[in-house]
C-alpha cells in the first residue's frame, strides 16, 4: 500500500471544477503511462481506484488502471497488447472484460455496462469507487452517486444492497477499503455486509485471499480487523487468534513491520484449514502454520524452551521471527529483535562452524544420516557458544562420534 500523502488531498483544493480536474490530471500523470491516450477510443473513461486515490493523493508510482470503453474491450485489449508488446488476459468474455499487462502496469479494460457512463457507475459497489473521469477526450468528471462527498466525509457507502450481492466479494472489499483508507462504514452498509456475509464463499477463494492480504497490510487494518473479528464475514475460515496490537509493534523498523505484522495478522485471522480452502500458496501456508505452532508453544516464556527447541524455533522461523516477537513482552522483544538483526548471532541465525565436506575430509566420514546428526549437533553447540572455531568443531565432532560409537 502506498504511504498516505504528506499534504492535503485534492478534495481540499479550492477553485473551479476545471482546476480540480487539472490537479487530478497532474496526480494521475497519464503521459507517464505505458498506454498512450491517443490509442484509446473516443468515450474512454478512467474509473474506480485510480480516480479515488488520485483525489486522495495516495497514488502509487504505477497505479492499477481501470478503463471503461464503449466498444469491445477484449478486441481492443488484444490489439493494444500486440501494438505495445504487452500481454492480454481475458477476464470475462461474456461481459467483455480483459486485462492488459504492460511491464509493471496492469490495465483492466471493460465494455461500458449500460447506454451511458452514469448507468455503469450506478452498478458499482461503493460510491467512492463510482467516480469516473474522461480520458478521451480529457475533461469531465462523473460522480452520480455522491462518491466525492463520501471521500470528503471519510465515509464508505454502498451504492445499493443489490450491487453488493451481485458480486459477494464486494462485501469483504468494503472492509478492506476501510483498512487502507480512514473510513467509517455507514450503518446501513454495515448492516448489508453482515446480512449477506454468508454469501462471501460464493466468490472465488483466490479473490477472497487477495482481499485479505491487502487488508492485513493496510495502514488502518486494526479497525478493519476488529470488524472482521466481531462479524460473520470470516466465519468459514476464522482462526480466532489475537492479532498484534499497536503497542506490540513498537521497536520494529518500518521494513520489519511491513513483513512481520501482515503475517501475524493473517495467522490470527485465518486458520490453517482456512488457508487451504482459500488456496493459499504452499509457502504462505507453511509460514502461517509455523508461526502459529511457535506462538502456542512459546507463550510468554521463551526461556522455558529446551536448547534443542530454541534451535528448531530459529531454524524454522528465520526471517519471520519478528512476527513471533510481536507476542513477547517489550523487554524480551527488544532483546530478541536486537539479536535477530545481528546476522552473526549464532542462535538467531544458526549454522555449523564447519561444512559437511570439510568434516568428511577431516574425519574420513561418509555422507549419510550420521553426518546429518553430527552437523545438527555442531550447529547446536555453536548456537549456544560452546564451540566457535573450525578446530573446536572438529574436536567436538570427534567426541560426538566417539560417544555414538560407545552407545552402540
Amino acid at each position: 500500500m502506498p504511504p498516505m500523502a504528506d499534504h492535503s488531498p485534492i478534495l481540499m483544493a479550492q477553485g473551479s471544477s476545471d482546476a480540480l480536474l487539472e490537479q487530478l490530471r497532474a496526480r494521475l500523470a497519464p503521459a507517464q503511462w505505458p498506454l498512450p491516450l491517443a490509442r484509446l477510443p473516443q468515450g474512454t473513461v478512467l474509473v474506480g481506484g485510480a480516480v479515488r486515490d488520485g483525489l486522495l493523493d495516495r497514488l502509487p508510482d504505477e497505479p492499477d488502471l481501470d478503463l471503461v470503453v464503449p466498444t469491445d474491450a477484449i478486441a481492443l485489449s488484444k490489439a493494444l497488447a500486440q501494438e505495445l508488446h504487452g500481454t492480454c488476459v481475458v477476464l470475462d468474455e461474456e461481459r467483455s472484460i480483459a486485462r492488459l499487462v504492460l511491464g509493471g502496469w496492469t490495465v483492466d479494460i471493460a465494455r461500458q455496462d449500460g447506454d451511458r457512463i452514469e448507468d455503469d457507475l450506478w452498478r458499482r459497489d461503493y460510491r467512492l469507487n463510482a467516480i469516473a473521469v474522461s480520458l478521451q477526450p480529457w475533461g469531465q468528471l462523473w460522480d452520480p452517486t455522491g462518491g466525492v462527498n463520501d471521500l470528503r466525509q471519510g465515509r464508505l457507502t454502498a451504492v445499493s444492497e443489490a450491487n453488493l450481492t451481485d458480486d459477494p466479494l464486494r462485501l469483504l472489499r468494503g472492509v478492506r477499503l476501510a483498512a487502507e483508507i480512514p473510513l467509517t462504514i455507514c450503518s446501513q452498509t454495515m448492516g448489508w455486509i453482515e446480512r449477506h456475509a454468508a454469501r462471501l464463499p460464493e466468490a472465488a477463494p483466490e479473490r477472497i485471499l487477495s482481499e485479505l492480504q491487502r487488508l492485513v497490510r493496510g495502514n488502518h487494518a486494526d479497525t478493519a480487523i476488529a470488524i472482521l473479528r466481531r462479524g460473520p464475514l470470516l466465519r468459514p475460515w476464522a482462526a480466532g487468534g489475537k492479532p498484534p496490537a499497536p503497542a506490540d509493534i513498537e521497536g520494529l523498523s518500518s521494513e520489519e513491520a511491513a513483513a512481520a505484522v501482515p503475517l501475524a495478522r493473517l495467522t490470527a485471522l485465518v486458520s490453517d484449514e482456512g488457508l487451504i480452502q482459500l488456496r493459499a500458496s504452499r509457502g504462505l501456508r507453511q509460514r502461517c502454520k509455523r508461526l502459529r505452532v511457535w506462538q502456542q508453544r512459546l507463550g510468554q516464556a521463551p526461556e522455558s524452551l529446551a536448547e534443542s527447541d530454541r534451535l528448531q524455533l530459529h531454524e524454522e522461523l528465520d526471517e519471520d521471527l519478528p512476527a513471533l516477537a510481536l507476542q513477547l513482552t517489550k523487554p524480551v522483544r527488544e532483546i530478541w529483535l536486537e539479536r535477530w538483526r545481528n546476522a552473526e548471532d549464532p542462535l538467531f541465525h544458526p549454522r555449523a562452524p564447519i561444512d559437511g565436506n570439510s568434516l568428511v575430509q577431516a574425519l574420513e566420514l561418509q555422507p549419510g544420516p550420521r553426518l546429518g546428526r553430527l552437523l545438527h549437533h555442531l550447529k547446536l553447540e555453536h548456537a549456544f557458544e560452546r564451540i566457535q572455531t573450525k578446530a573446536e568443531a572438529v574436536g567436538e565432532a570427534q567426541r560426538f562420534l566417539t560417544r555414538e560409537s560407545d552407545a552402540l
